[in-house]
Order: structure tokens, then sequence, then C-alpha cells
């Protein structure tokens, strides 16, 4: 049923669990996992032009570790690729690209907090794809009130 499955990472703790969902839905039918990252290319290019290079050059150093991040908690080789530009419109061309069969992603990255249910890029993600998506929605942390309750 899924020979490929995307992975969209920037690396924030509300994808920690797409990317462990999609390694699991990757597992489970044997696919080809692909990791990507997309530096947004309208922070680059807001930051002041003096340090445009630098603040690229961290957002890379970022992505790294996202990507990282997959590799370590894969049980199998994962794909993983770099991309700058708008991050909606990239992961979709990338689904084309490799022809995938399901984007997995959070759904809210690093700057979603203040969207209610899906971040903007999650939201533009499933509107515009190719293919299927998966959001995977960040579980809330228990508090000591739910942890006391169980005991």
């Amino acid at each position: 049923m899924f020979d490929t499955v995307v992975v969209a990472t920037d690396g924030s703790d509300s994808v920690k669990r797409a990317v462990d969902v999609a390694l699991d839905l990757a597992a489970r039918f044997e696919a080809d996992i692909h990791a990507l990252s997309v530096i947004d290319a309208s922070e680059v290019d807001a930051s002041p032009e003096q340090l445009q290079d630098e603040f690229r050059t961290a957002l890379e150093t970022t992505a790294d570790a996202a990507l990282g991040t997959v590799e370590e908690r894969a049980d199998r080789e994962v794909t993983t690729a770099i991309r700058e530009g708008r991050p909606a419109a990239e992961t979709c061309a990338y689904a084309r690209e490799v022809d995938a069969d399901v984007i997995a992603t959070g759904t809210r990255g690093r700057h979603g907090e203040n969207r209610l249910l899906l971040g903007s890029v999650a939201e533009r993600i499933v509107r515009t794809s190719p293919v299927p998506v998966l959001t995977v929605r960040q579980l809330e942390p228990e508090t000591d009130d739910e942890q006391t309750a169980e005991a």
C-alpha cells in the first residue's frame, strides 16, 4: 500500500511524534523513508542583508540536526534532503519527485503555537499535496495531577 513515505521535519518538539509515526508506518509496509527539511526562504529574506548568509547557515545546521534525528530513530536507511523555499510548496514538490505515497507531518512546527488546529505549513500541505497527508498531533505532556491520578 505504501512504498515511499516522506516525513517533513523542522526539528521542533511537535514533529517528534510525527517522525515516530512515519517510521512505524514505513516499517509496517517495508516502505522507503525520505526525511525532508525545508529552510523557509522568507525567513532568510526577512533578515538583515548582512546577516542572511549567517542565518541561512544556522538554519541549515538546524535542518541537518533534524534529519539526523530521523536517521538515528530509523531501523532502516533514510534518504534525506534539505530544500530552500516555501516549506509547503517544497514539501509537495519533493513528494512528487520521489513518487511518495504519503507525507507525514506534525500539526505545528517552530512557528505554529498561535494556530488552533494545524500550523500554517501543515495546513498548506494538506490543501495542496498531490498525495495523502498524515498529520500527527503532538500529545500534551501529562501534568503532575494526571500522573498522580493514574498512580
